[in-house]
């Protein structure tokens, strides 16, 4: 019987390493960010909730996503713009700051480049450069498999060659960052996140629209063959991964943190049928310029130095990312 999200998301051991006293999230009002808070405030003397509420997608559901939070002591939550407002006074006696903040998706990055350069760049500049003025001791910094092009499947020395200005975004800020790592000390971890699901996904997400689209009987509309791949990642995954690496000491090192099972997008759009009940009907259109052939993360580096690996496999996954839309057509 699969267990429940709340129960899957709280069926992990306590991760290894020195413990954190007070961690600031940035980002933690959308999908990862929120799910990363609620599993900290269990193993911190304080989290530090960071966001602007940008109008990526609605406020109303990154506030939803907050709910829980709110009535915990011990997390604060902090309404900031990370590219203008003053950092120095949230990281002040901060032991690690996680960020999450970003401009994420492939397609809109092509019409949108001043907010991806924006968000995806300065604000890293100006996080790194508060956490240098305030002495904060490790910085974890969320990157993509993006960054590895179009098809991302080996390890993290692989060449990096993004297709997309989403892409080519983060990997500059992982450049930037190792410069302020190598050239004035910044103390720092970077993660690959791999094709990340689960509840609270965002509106935009592939996962989300079809689970959408079968509850209302629609058509599925898969851009190119439907045999592109991805070893997809549960979010518990990326949260128990993400907290491995903050615990650990910094060591300017990146690892790719994804799933350990890859699944074809019409695999997965079988999979989602089924946990709904429903036959699925697809349509196909011609490819998205910038999209990823196949994604496959080789975790081998993370698994030995973190000792982090992932544990969700992708039905057991998808059944809880249905379960949830479901729910929400429920209330």
């Amino acid at each position: 019987m699969d267990a429940s999200v709340a129960e899957l998301e709280m069926m992990t051991n306590e991760p290894d390493g020195e413990a954190m006293k007070r961690v600031v999230v940035t980002g933690a009002a959308g999908f990862i960010g929120s799910h990363l808070s609620e599993r900290l405030v269990h193993l911190c003397d304080e989290v530090i909730g960071v966001d602007c509420f940008t109008d990526y997608y609605e406020r109303d559901a990154k506030e939803s996503n907050l709910e829980a939070l709110r009535q915990v002591p011990n997390f604060r939550f902090v309404e900031a713009d990370l590219r203008s407002d003053d950092l120095a006074p949230l990281f002040d006696g901060v032991d690690v700051v996680i960020n999450l903040a970003a401009s994420p998706g492939l397609v809109r990055s092509w019409e949108e480049f001043d907010q991806y350069e924006s968000n995806n760049l300065r604000a890293v500049q100006r996080i790194a450069d508060a956490m240098l003025a305030t002495g904060v001791g490790h910085l974890v910094q969320a990157s993509t498999s993006s960054v590895y092009g179009a098809d991302a499947t080996g390890p993290e020395t692989s060449e990096t060659l993004p297709i997309s200005p989403y892409g080519v975004t983060k990997l500059a800020g992982e450049h930037l960052l190792r410069a302020y790592g190598m050239s004035r000390g910044l103390p720092l971890t970077i993660l690959r996140y791999f094709s990340v699901y689960g509840p609270r996904q965002r509106p935009d997400m592939a996962y989300r629209i079809f689970c959408e689209r079968l509850i209302d009987g629609e058509e599925i509309v898969v851009f190119g063959d439907g045999l592109q791949s991805r070893s997809n990642t549960y979010v518990s995954d990326i949260v128990e991964g993400t907290i491995a690496a903050a615990r650990q000491a910094p060591t300017g090192e990146i690892y790719n943190i994804g799933g350990g099972r890859e699944i074809t997008l019409l695999e997965a759009v079988e999979l989602l049928g089924d946990a709904l009940g429903v036959e699925p009907r697809i349509r196909f259109e011609e490819g998205r310029a910038g999209d990823q052939r196949r994604t496959v993360a080789q975790t081998d580096k993370a698994r030995g130095q973190l000792g982090w690996e992932p544990s969700v496999l992708p039905a057991e996954g998808l059944a809880l990312q249905a379960e949830w839309v479901r729910s929400l057509r429920d209330r």
